[in-house]
C-alpha cells in the first residue's frame, strides 16, 4: 500500500524524488503521511482538495480488498 500511494503522488508532483510516505499503524486504521516539497503542496492537494480526495478514494478502495481502514494526509515539508 505504501508503494502504491508513493507512486500515485509522484505522478502528480513536479519533484517526485522528494516524495516520502510514512506509515503510522494504529488499532483502528493505518495513517499514511505523504510529505512533498513545499512547492508541490498545491499540486498534491489540488483545487478545493480534489486531487487529495481522489488519492484518498483510491487508497481506501485498495484497502477495502484487505478489509482495512486507511487515512491519507498530505504534508508540506519532508521530515529532516
Amino acid at each position: 500500500m505504501k508503494e502504491f500511494i508513493e507512486q500515485l503522488v509522484q505522478a502528480v508532483v513536479d519533484m517526485p524524488e522528494q516524495v516520502q510516505v510514512d506509515e503510522v499503524p494504529s488499532e483502528v486504521a493505518t495513517t499514511y503521511r505523504v510529505y512533498v516539497a513545499p512547492e508541490d503542496l498545491g499540486k498534491a492537494i489540488g483545487k478545493q482538495g480534489r486531487i487529495a480526495n481522489a488519492m484518498r478514494v483510491l487508497a481506501k478502495a485498495s484497502a477495502m480488498k484487505e478489509k482495512k481502514k486507511v487515512y491519507l494526509e498530505v504534508v508540506a515539508a519532508p521530515p529532516a
